[in-house]
């Protein structure tokens, strides 16, 4: 049974719960600092925990598909269980895998993240259309078939993102624009939001030029340990800050392994975020 489309899910959970994602990041130094072996039993701890502590109270968990493949097929098996114990708990899952491909390879990658079946199935996954926005055709086909949802890298906070992102093509609108205008052509007419995202980073300052209401949700990195805060999101985004889900990574994941002070940390930032973008 296909879901209801993924647009129209995250709108309702970021009315209700508030807009604010959480990474999963078990990176080797995070693993330390909270205790844990830099292994597949901490790896495990790690993930479990950050579910039990923040999936009934975001709108978003994104975990990051690269801490779980370093350690091979049991890292993975870890990855499918995390997913599917965070969307059991109410959490939409959006997963950071960063694809990119073309023809059959990008629609079995799409296979592996966005149809229903599939083990590893999450609500929405990060892709890069820096083969062509067309190339990402079979992921919008799949996303669309299952209700799922897609966050295509746009204009992203890394400074080496800008060599590509702001280069300049022959019509006289640069490459992150473009991004931008396929995406708003996918989420034309969808109501209350479309299911195509952008990702565009919380700590670019003025984005006045670009026109980011795109129908369509902005997943922003960079609030928290990046120097960005949730007070800066309407200068950032604009009228268009009330479809922001910023992501916050090592700004809450740092209060842990305790249970209590992840939940401290997350309902911190969603009523910061909340009460910013509200007045926009």
């Amino acid at each position: 049974m296909t879901l209801e489309p993924f647009g129209a899910r995250l709108r309702r959970a970021m009315d209700e719960r508030g807009p604010l994602c959480v990474g999963i990041d078990p990176h080797a130094s995070l693993l330390a600092e909270w205790g844990l072996n830099d292994d597949v039993a901490g790896l495990e701890r790690f993930s479990r925990t950050v579910v039990e502590a923040t999936a009934g109270r975001v709108a978003l968990l994104k975990p990051q598909s690269a801490f779980f493949e370093r350690f091979g097929s049991r890292g993975i098996a870890v990855l499918e269980k995390t997913v599917q114990e965070a969307r059991a708990a109410g959490a939409l899952v959006v997963m950071d895998a960063k694809r990119g491909d073309i023809g059959s390879t990008m629609a079995a990658y799409a296979e592996s993240f966005l149809h229903k079946d599939a083990p590893l199935f999450s609500d929405a996954l990060t892709v890069s259309p820096y083969l062509g926005y067309g190339s990402l055709a079979p992921a919008v086909a799949t996303a669309r078939e299952s209700g799922a949802g897609l966050f295509v890298l746009a204009l992203t906070s890394n400074p080496e993102g800008g060599e590509v992102q702001r280069a300049v093509r022959a019509d006289g609108r640069d490459v992150g624009a473009t991004m931008l205008a396929h995406l708003a052509a996918e989420n034309a007419g969808e109501e209350p939001l479309g299911s195509f995202g952008a990702v565009v980073g919380a700590t670019l300052g003025d984005l006045s030029a670009y026109d980011l209401d795109i129908n369509g949700p902005l997943l922003a990195p960079g609030v928290g340990a990046q120097g960005a805060t949730p007070a800066d999101l309407p200068r950032v985004f604009g009228s268009a800050a009330r479809n922001v889900v910023p992501n916050v990574s090592r700004g809450v994941l740092r209060h842990g392994p305790d249970v209590v002070a992840l939940r401290d940390a997350v309902d911190r930032f969603a009523r910061e975020v909340r009460a910013a973008v509200t007045s926009v």
